[in-house]
């Protein structure tokens, strides 16, 4: 069998106590192949019932002695052939590429024009467009890096932030005048909704003659 030792680098043994069944996978997109199932009836009764015993011959620790009887019911000479014919059979689906030594599925990893598989040979029009597409997606996001989405929005107005009319200087809402050019602060002024000193801001009450933050007369 040392002449399918490559084709079957890349499958799956579905045999039990019942058979042999193999699944062969293409080496580059893993679609797959189901072999044919092949009934085991060399041996089975016997080695079968021997691990039965094993089980419920009074001693459960058996355990591992029974599992040995099962594996050598499907394993053997009869296991080999069904892999033998389950190879041969499983050639015919997959085309094995010369220059990488790969087997792949001729439906959609196999370059017909090249006689190659689609990674020592890609196909030129699925190139071209995988090409076009990547380098859309790479000038989508350079775009889109270089545009300034935000440069309307005013962040920190929610912040409790403002700008002042004049300069565009930030201030707190309930700063009364601008510290740059000392523009009033309409938002704080509507927030005071009464006197406020004239040197520092502060609000003030009615009665108030000096400010009680700065001692300024009003």
């Amino acid at each position: 069998m040392s002449n399918m030792i490559q084709f079957v680098a890349n499958h799956d043994d579905l045999s039990t106590d019942k058979g042999f069944q193999f699944k062969f996978y293409c080496d580059k997109c893993r679609n797959g192949h189901m072999s044919r199932f092949h009934p085991n009836s060399v041996g089975i009764a016997g080695e079968l019932m021997r691990a039965a015993g094993s089980l419920f011959g009074g001693m459960f620790s058996d355990a591992g002695n029974a599992a040995y009887h099962v594996q050598r019911a499907i394993g053997g000479k009869a296991h080999d052939e069904a892999l033998d014919k389950a190879v041969q059979e499983g050639k015919t689906y997959f085309k094995q590429c010369t220059r990488c030594g790969h087997w792949v599925c001729p439906d959609v990893c196999w370059n017909h024009q090249a006689g190659l598989c689609e990674d020592c040979a890609p196909d030129e029009h699925e190139e071209l467009a995988a090409q076009q597409r990547q380098a859309a997606r790479e000038q989508i996001y350079t775009k889109t890096r270089e545009q300034n989405y935000t440069q309307e929005l005013d962040f920190l107005n929610k912040g409790g932030l403002v700008q002042c009319s004049n300069c565009q200087t930030k201030l707190a809402a309930d700063q009364k005048f601008c510290p740059s050019c000392g523009t009033s602060n309409a938002v704080a002024q509507a927030q005071t909704k009464g006197r406020f000193c004239g040197n520092c801001g502060a609000g003030l009450k009615a009665e108030q003659k000096f400010c009680a933050e700065c001692g300024s007369k009003q």
